[in-house]
């Protein structure tokens, strides 16, 4: 027993370093300066350090421009496709009507097509609907993208939840939205935290739509931006490394503040029997 847990934490480890590496190449090169990044010393541990490629990244022109476009985008389609996602999955999972599994399996399906697949009747469409250059659309996008995506996880965490939850509270006066609002909502917290951040992380990483309905500057997101310090005269790579850094903090921050609730087996023992 003690050696297949070693076994198991050694192999823990190495994944975990496999997977942390390229973030932890990120933020060293970050602060490296130009003379450390264009050598071919491969050193681990930055000898000299420096700020000056923050600097370049946090003044680069649009930064916070791009920076708010794509909270706004992202937030307000990931909030969007929770709450649609929600219902769809509320009825998919307590209902039983004619067709339900051809809708999910489309569902599934919708969810499985890649968006370059997308692109060219997506842009054919926002044209002929004088829709380009706005960011509205590019929410209305993700929110198109992600919506499969939470549906078909919150359909899985809805199943969890025993029907027979609702039923006792039914039993006890609550109507039907009363028994889901104080039973089942907040057992969903979990799920839909979960579901929330890899929507949010779908959203907040897209490039190609971004890049292709968003002509205008001012418009652009933060994985446009950031593709700005690729020039014709080279490519500024402290400045790309510690731009991707300032990228990443948002997500990071989000996922910190509601990494708490991303627990499971919270309807453990809820109903006896």
């Amino acid at each position: 027993m003690i050696a297949k847990k070693v076994t198991a934490n050694v192999v823990a480890v190495v994944i975990a370093i496999f997977f942390a590496f390229p973030t932890y190449w990120m933020l060293t090169s970050a602060l490296k300066p130009r003379s450390g990044l264009i050598s071919t010393d491969y050193d681990l541990i930055p000898l000299s350090i420096t700020g000056t490629n923050f600097s370049t990244a946090w003044t680069k022109p649009g930064f916070l421009t791009a920076l708010g476009n794509s909270l706004l985008v992202s937030l307000t389609a990931v909030l969007a496709a929770i709450v649609v996602g929600l219902l769809a999955a509320l009825a998919l999972s307590r209902l039983r009507f004619r067709g339900r599994k051809g809708f999910v399996l489309m569902m599934l399906i919708a969810q499985m097509a890649p968006f370059e697949a997308l692109l060219i009747p997506v842009f054919l469409m926002m044209r002929d609907l004088d829709l380009l250059d706005r960011l509205p659309s590019l929410s209305l996008i993700y929110f198109a993208v992600t919506l499969p995506f939470c549906a078909w996880t919150l359909r899985g965490f809805v199943n969890g939840i025993p029907m027979e939850l609702e039923e006792a509270a039914m039993v006890d006066g609550c109507s039907r939205w009363q028994a889901f609002r104080r039973v089942t909502l907040p057992l969903l917290g979990p799920g839909l935290v979960a579901t929330s951040v890899f929507a949010f992380v779908t959203a907040w990483n897209e490039f190609l739509f971004a890049l292709s309905l968003m002509k205008d500057q001012t418009k652009e997101t933060l994985p446009v931006w950031l593709s700005g310090f690729q020039t014709n005269f080279g490519t500024d790579w402290g400045g790309a490394m510690a731009a991707s850094a300032l990228f990443t903090l948002p997500v990071l921050v989000f996922f910190l503040i509601v990494q708490r609730k991303m627990v499971s087996g919270v309807t453990a023992g809820a109903v006896k029997g």
